[in-house]
């Protein structure tokens, strides 16, 4: 017998405490699962840039330290990316740019501002950032254009490397099976960029937030804390933003697993406060 099936967990770029589940983006990939490896085959990733790397435990990993060393040698390749990179690299770059600008654009700036603002919740930025004043978004772009332009490089060689994993996987005969969040977590570019999605206050805070009643797993039922959707909105927009997310989660894998049902089928509304 051989593999038929390989099932991982969501691969988006996580925030505080690093749960898969709490992503900063439904639609971005995580930089930290960029491979070394695949980047000193594109020519982007030279030794001289590794004499500085730390060695690391073999039977542990100490995520803080780990991440920190790994974005150090990822902002230098994007940085290098314009030189180091063929011009098959530059012009597949240009497409993916083009293709995934609907959300690249947010996240690339999303992730800047979180930088500037000590990694904290954008709930707690200044206000014209928090609301999006057109004015203050266009003084952040230009002020933060070098941070963007690496987030969007760092963006495409997440995908263009797990597509080519997917396209080795598929000759081996084996299925990759993602999975994707039912909810998404309120510390991101999802509900910074589209409040009017879910139920928020004036301030942008959640007024009412996911649970689940007692099941198998819990007696007393579960607190999820993410914001909820206002599905009369996704249905007035024709759930545009339900059907992005789902043709870009099928876009790297064959098979998806929404986590979980029951979140559709019998979810709590429980009051913010």
């Amino acid at each position: 017998m051989s593999q038929k099936l390989w099932q991982v967990l969501p691969m988006g770029p996580t925030g505080y405490a690093d749960s898969p589940y709490q992503t900063l983006s439904t639609f971005a990939g995580n930089p930290a699962l960029i491979s070394f490896d695949s980047l000193r085959d594109d020519s982007l990733l030279q030794e001289a840039d590794l004499q500085d790397f730390p060695t690391f435990p073999e039977n542990y990993v100490d995520f803080g330290p780990v991440l920190a060393a790994r974005s150090k040698i990822l902002q230098r390749v994007a940085r290098e990316f314009d030189r180091r990179a063929t011009p098959i690299l530059k012009a597949a770059w240009m497409r993916f740019c083009e293709d995934e600008s609907k959300w690249l654009e947010d996240y690339a700036l999303f992730a800047a501002l979180k930088d500037e603002q000590g990694n904290g919740p954008w709930i707690d930025w200044p206000e014209p950032l928090r609301r999006r004043e057109p004015a203050a978004l266009a003084a952040a772009r230009k002020k933060h254009s070098a941070a963007i332009q690496q987030r969007k490089v760092l963006q495409f060689l997440f995908f263009h490397q797990w597509l080519s994993l997917r396209e080795e996987a598929r000759k081996r005969g084996i299925s990759l099976i993602g999975d994707i969040p039912i909810f998404v977590a309120h510390d991101s570019a999802d509900v910074w960029c589209h409040p009017e999605l879910f139920f928020l206050d004036s301030n942008g805070s959640p007024t009412v937030i996911a649970g689940v009643p007692p099941d198998y797993f819990s007696a007393t039922g579960q607190r999820w804390g993410n914001p909820l959707y206002r599905w009369s909105v996704h249905e007035d927009q024709g759930y545009a933003w339900w059907i992005a997310r789902l043709r870009s989660t099928l876009n790297l894998y064959d098979i998806v697993r929404i986590d979980h049902f029951r979140g559709f089928a019998a979810n709590w509304e429980i009051p913010a406060a």
